[in-house]
């Protein structure tokens, strides 16, 4: 029994499948076989069920959790020698999806990179609920992560509450409101519910921000004018800036673009239920991972970032 054997093991029983995993570890599908043979030889029973589709045995599953504490502890062994040995270069490992990625490493890396010239990147860019998983079998150090519930082996802090924004063309809430457009811009300043802006076109997002909104819709027992379905929140800011339809834009994406919205543009936060609709952001990291001079500092430049991001007031009135 060797480490590379329980890696590779560990590896295995993620696709439970000989030519996936070998292809992606970059070896031989008998190199792998090798190596299953050889853990199964050292503990003197059948790891994995061949037929009818290859699966852990019970035997497995024990040693599957015990490869991979190995596994995460060998991480953590090398984390801390390299700290001891002055070593600042090592491989960092984090996720999000790839709206947060492009709108925070552009932030963040410079800083990163001038201090820890040496440390390897690896980004991994999913949605939420692949992110979770991926923090808790060690494939990832860290990930940002949306509104999820706290698990028991990882640590989770909070990053920032991103406020949702109802984003509408001052042209076209006249067009829909004329008179009462006054009234409806002073009203939605403090809050805007989306029973008072029902007659606009609007883009809706079948993603988990577009879940929310639609329970905002659904209170309010209305049905709304869909002028662009998209799993795509960047293509709502678009059509939001032609002044074709009203869309929700995060706290987080409106300051990235702030430069760049047109002076036309109502931004009022959205409420629901009287609160304003947020989404939690958070960051994951297993409890027992060691943390590295440069992981820390990486993880200090997100907690600044997104800070930053929170403090920066965005509602605003056309004039």
């Amino acid at each position: 029994m060797d480490l590379t054997s329980l890696y590779y093991f560990s590896e295995l029983a993620k696709d439970l499948h000989m030519t996936r995993t070998a292809s992606r570890l970059f070896i031989s599908q008998q190199t792998l076989s090798n190596h299953i043979q050889r853990l199964e030889d050292y503990y003197g029973t059948r790891l994995l069920h061949r037929k009818p589709a290859l699966s852990l045995t019970t035997a497995g599953e024990f040693v599957l959790g015990f490869a991979n504490t190995v596994n995460k502890e060998q991480v953590n062994l090398k984390d801390i020698l390299f700290d001891i040995a002055q070593q600042e270069r090592g491989v960092l490992r984090f996720g999000a999806s790839a709206l947060r990625l492009n709108l925070c490493l552009p932030a963040i890396l410079p800083r990163f990179s001038a201090r820890y010239p040496d440390v390897e990147l690896r980004i991994t860019d999913t949605v939420t609920a692949r992110l979770e998983p991926l923090v808790l079998d060690g494939s990832l150090d860290f990930a940002v992560t949306l509104n999820g519930e706290e698990h028991p082996r990882l640590v989770t802090q909070l990053l920032m509450d991103d406020q949702v924004y109802l984003c509408v063309a001052d042209s076209l809430l006249r067009s829909c409101y004329g008179d009462e457009t006054g009234n409806l811009k002073e009203r939605a300043a403090g809050g805007a519910d989306v029973k008072d802006f029902a007659r606009l076109p609007f883009c809706i997002f079948n993603n988990r921000m577009g879940r929310q909104i639609n329970q905002c819709f659904e209170t309010a027992n209305i049905v709304p004018r869909a002028y662009i379905t998209s799993t795509y929140t960047q293509v709502g800011t678009t059509v939001c800036f032609q002044r074709l339809a009203a869309c929700f834009i995060s706290q987080m994406s409106l300051v990235s673009q702030q430069k760049d919205i047109p002076e036309d543009i109502n931004i009022f936060p959205l409420h629901y239920k009287g609160q304003p609709l947020t989404q939690r952001l958070s960051l994951i990291r297993m409890k027992d991972r060691y943390l590295s001079h440069y992981s820390k500092f990486f993880l200090e430049l997100l907690s600044q970032y997104f800070n930053g991001v929170e403090q920066v007031h965005m509602g605003r009135r056309a004039p």
